[in-house]
């Protein structure tokens, strides 16, 4: 979806009332509901818009930098283990340099598995073992919290299986739920209704009726108007298949606005048209705004929700998307100055005074 004009749907107030010129409460709530509409579109574009670049930048720039630093990182590791059985080191030094590979290689062997030997060597464990038991541990908290078992099979032995394994048991205990509900509601749909219920559900047939009735008249109109069967004219004929591909794709998803505004671009209502909407299609039309609005936010939701999840955002941090870029530009920033920093490290492995040097004004490796 991306950001294009569109014709301006609003009600405007009579100028010619006899009184000061005011708008309906159901006016004033079109209105808004159309405002509404109108920014949710733009932040969905606004979306559209910055994944697209940050989906170019993160594979051009990031990947690569963030790969040039797990290789130099790795490179880094190799390089302290070469030298920590050298006599230019005193104890200290040693215990720091093993302390270092122990921490690098921790975080590197999803990366590497070959440094989980060195791992092994200098934290005087089994990674492996620790992996299990860590696991071991998780796994025993979630099925406390959850009240349900995990299972003991071989694939709920690592944390990402463990989280994967509980999510699909809320999912399934969500669905149960969800499942009882329905039973619940339909044996109170069985029970004799009293006459109160019957006619409450009456109305709100009916109101839900003249809802569908209000957005099917408008569809009608310009479905009349637009039909390409009636075309001679090829050219016509094709603008207007594609106006109606707009038409229908607006109608199967119960878009008011949009058919409104087709009407407004079609010249097949004016202004004045709009202004004369009496209060009863007022209030059908603010129902299915109100409905677009939700279902605007729900897409929203969902758009952040995945982009989060792909790139590693946290859930609880503001991510407007005219803000994602300029974080990816600190990110970089910071990878490249990692990168950077690293360079200088392995590049005093050509004199161990550099390397004692190093040591003394680090104890981490970026």
């Amino acid at each position: 979806m991306t950001k294009a004009h569109r014709p301006a749907i609003s009600i405007s107030p009579n100028p010619h009332a006899d009184d000061s010129p005011t708008l309906s409460k159901g006016q004033r709530a079109f209105n808004a509901l159309i405002k509404q509409i109108e920014n949710r579109r733009n932040r969905l574009a606004d979306w559209e818009t910055a994944t697209v670049q940050f989906q170019g930048r993160y594979a051009g720039e990031f990947l690569p930098l963030e790969r040039s630093r797990i290789a130099l990182q790795v490179r880094l590791v190799r390089s302290l283990d070469q030298v920590y059985e050298h006599d230019a080191f005193t104890k200290a030094e040693r215990r720091k340099i093993s302390a270092l590979i122990i921490d690098l290689a921790r975080d590197l062997i999803d990366e590497d598995a070959s440094l989980k030997a060195l791992y092994n060597k200098y934290s005087g464990t089994d990674f492996d073992r620790e992996a299990a038991m860590q696991a071991a541990e998780m796994k025993a908290r979630l099925e406390a919290a959850l009240g349900v078992g995990l299972g003991d099979d071989a694939d709920v032995h690592s944390e990402e299986a463990l989280l994967q394994r509980a999510r699909e048991h809320l999912a399934q205990r969500a669905e149960k739920k969800a499942a009882a509900a329905t039973k619940r509601e339909a044996r109170r749909a069985a029970r004799k209704k009293s006459p109160k219920q019957l006619a409450a559900e009456a109305r709100e047939e009916d109101e839900q009726a003249q809802i569908t009735l209000s957005i099917r008249e408008v569809y009608r109109k310009l479905a009349s108007a637009l039909h390409p069967d009636r075309e001679t004219d090829p050219q016509e004929r094709d603008r207007k298949t594609r106006l109606m591909q707009r038409v229908n794709e607006a109608y199967d998803k119960n878009n008011l606005l949009q058919l409104l505004e087709l009407q407004l671009e079609l010249e097949h209502i004016d202004q004045h048209s709009i202004n004369r909407i009496n209060e009863a299609r007022l209030t059908h039309y603010n129902q299915i705004l109100k409905d677009q609005v939700r279902e605007l936010d729900r897409q929203i939701h969902r758009v952040e929700t995945t982009f989060r999840y792909t790139y590693g955002y946290q859930q609880f941090e503001a991510l407007p998307p005219d803000a994602v870029l300029q974080k990816l530009d600190l990110d970089i920033a910071a990878l490249r100055q990692q990168v950077r920093n690293i360079e200088q490290d392995l590049a005093a492995f050509d004199d161990f005074r550099d390397v004692r040097r190093m040591l003394k004004s680090r104890t981490t490796f970026d």
